[in-house]
């Protein structure tokens, strides 16, 4: 694996996305010493860096041990907070435990006593109750303890359910009885073999398996409803709507999942960016992104494999989930014995892997933007080499020069020319164009037309030619820049970007007569040209709306009857816009036009 060098804290910062999710301070020894949630986490980790008062000790002496931060960009805040719970339950970093105000983290705790109660705590006592947790915040723990009494009655009471006192009907049944949240217990109404069924149930739950509950839930439905009991079958039901709700709110909290491991692959030209999501009780414990030499031949399944196996030993502690979901599956399965590879298609587990792909794809873009920052030249050396070498360019095409035309059913038809300089867009030397020669919607003349003028212009003023021309285009476009290019004498490198039905940039297209380049529509390289074809369009078009909106200007102060072009371009000179004309009053007009024309353009504007 290719070691990245960690840029310093600061720079780590400025890397961060504006997005929700989660971030890890981590220390010198590589220990994780905090967990946090985020809606923005660039702001928020911004913040543990700004000198200031509010500040405590116990922040100040974390900040001074932290040397790397890690980051996990989810889909949304509740997401960021599921999987900061998760993650602190599984990493347990000591400084989550001794920022939180002094107090400890809220548990739930099932009690051992007859009859248990299922109740919130911040004190762990060995009395042989089960605890689950620790939970990130009091809103995650409230919510699950929320959901289990929707769906599970159970007691919440403090009453003494002694045999005896039972026994003696020392009790009466309470509102939660007549409201179906409890089955009073208390008055022997229900036995302790039926009650400890239903704390199974919950065990279950807070463990992140939901089958049981869902079997209870259907079960007592059916038998309600075949006793006619309509009104409580429809409550069952409601309980089975609660429990679909709480299952599906989220990919990072799973009912149904429940211990599997993913993985992703992001191959690029000479490297693949695998990541690994890790989940056990239905919660995402672990997310991590790395960084392979692609020297297996490029087949994707090869990669796979070495990357899976790469990320067992170093990473996953050696060993695998009974299941593993995977873009595609392995070149071996042999290597990993008891294992069942699943390629999904649809449902909870394609979205964990959509998951994974997200994870691997911002890695990806923070270490590029990273290199980018910490040694521009290096980059741009990088992305040279690259469009020279799938263009099979003679030299690195420093210089490069993008054409598009742009027209609405033949009207106002404008062109642009962009030009990019060390793989960076040199706005200075952008150019418009405004078509002299050609009648209606004819593009191949238009882009004659534009590169002759272009070219010709440069070679009388003895400029620098570009390395490499790009028409945003396919063959047709390329061969009119091609011929325009020999009829006056110039050796450019042609490509040609082509686009799908939805206008996105979809092949690449090089040399004379044009061959297709195969290249991944997730590499680097493919990205800088789809943003060479989206920068052109975009100058093209906002000059196209430029004139139109110029034209349509002019066309109504042109309707005024003895308006000519001159007195149009006398109003806009002096107004600069219509509604300005039209709110004129006739002094303003006759001192400007004369006083009949005063007359005839208020007499227009007031028909």
């Amino acid at each position: 694996m290719a070691e990245t060098e960690k840029p310093d804290l600061k720079e780590q910062v400025a890397l961060l996305p504006l997005s929700p999710g989660v971030y890890q301070f981590v220390d010198r020894s590589g220990t994780i010493i905090y967990v946090g949630k985020a809606k923005s986490l660039r702001k928020r980790v911004s913040s543990y860096f700004v000198q200031s008062k509010e500040h405590s000790a116990k922040v100040r002496v974390l900040v001074k041990q932290i040397v790397e931060i890690r980051h996990i960009v989810v889909g949304s805040e509740t997401d960021a907070l599921l999987l900061e719970n998760s993650l602190i339950k599984s990493l347990q970093p000591r400084y989550n435990i001794l920022l939180k105000d002094d107090k400890t983290y809220p548990w739930i705790v099932v009690r051992r006593e007859r009859f248990p109660r299922v109740q919130s705590t911040r004190i762990l006592t060995r009395d042989g109750s089960q605890y689950f947790g620790p939970y990130g915040s009091v809103m995650m723990q409230r919510s699950v303890l929320d959901f289990i009494r929707e769906v599970i009655p159970l007691r919440t009471c403090k009453l003494n359910l002694a045999p005896e006192l039972i026994a003696r009907d020392k009790y009466t049944v309470c509102l939660q009885y007549h409201l179906g949240n409890c089955k009073a217990p208390c008055v022997g109404r229900q036995s302790e073999e039926e009650y400890a069924q239903l704390v199974g149930m919950v065990v279950s739950v807070l463990k992140g398996d939901l089958r049981p509950v869902r079997q209870y839930l259907e079960g007592e439905m059916a038998r309600a409803a075949g006793e006619l009991k309509f009104e409580l079958a429809q409550r069952y039901k409601q309980r089975l709507d609660a429990l679909d709700n709480y299952a599906g709110r989220s990919v990072i909290v799973s009912a149904k999942i429940v211990d599997v491991d993913v993985f992703s692959l992001l191959p690029d030209d000479d490297v693949a960016w695998c990541n690994f999501v890790r989940i056990r009780h239905g919660s995402v414990v672990g997310v991590q992104t790395v960084k392979l030499s692609t020297g297996v031949g490029g087949d994707e399944r090869d990669m796979l494999t070495l990357a899976i196996q790469h990320i067992v030993e170093n990473i996953a502690g050696g060993e695998l989930s009974r299941e593993v979901i995977v873009p595609l599956l392995p070149s071996t399965t042999l290597l990993f014995e008891g294992v069942t590879f699943t390629v999904p298609k649809r449902g909870e587990k394609l979205e964990l892997l959509e998951f994974s792909r997200k994870s691997a794809r911002i890695y990806r873009a923070e270490q590029l933007k990273n290199l980018e920052i910490k040694n521009p030249e290096r980059y741009t050396e990088r992305l040279m080499n690259a469009v020279q070498k799938e263009l099979r360019l003679d030299r690195q095409p420093r210089h490069i020069e993008c054409f598009d035309n742009s027209n609405l059913q033949g009207a106002h038809p404008v062109a642009s020319c962009v030009v990019f300089r060390d793989g960076k867009p040199s706005r200075k030397e952008y150019r418009h164009f405004n078509i002299k020669t050609v009648t209606g919607a004819d593009d191949y003349a238009s882009m004659r037309e534009v590169v002759f003028r272009r070219y010709t212009r440069l070679m009388a003023e003895g400029a620098e030619m570009p390395d490499l021309i790009i028409a945003d285009g396919g063959k047709g476009q390329m061969g009119v820049i091609h011929e325009v290019l020999e009829r006056l004498g110039l050796d450019i490198p042609i490509a040609g970007l082509a686009k799908d039905d939805r206008h996105r940039t979809a092949e690449l297209l090089c040399g004379f007569p044009p061959v297709l380049v195969g290249i991944r529509p997730t590499s680097p390289l493919f990205h800088f040209l789809a943003h060479i074809q989206e920068e052109v369009h975009r100058f093209a078009v906002s000059f196209h709306r430029q004139k139109r909106s110029k034209a349509f200007i002019h066309s109504e102060l042109e309707q005024i009857e003895g308006v000519g072009d001159k007195t149009v371009q006398t109003l806009l000179r002096h107004f600069r816009t219509v509604e300005k004309v039209r709110a004129a009053n006739i002094e303003e007009l006759s001192a400007l036009v004369g006083a009949a024309k005063a007359k005839k353009i208020r007499a227009f504007f007031e028909k």
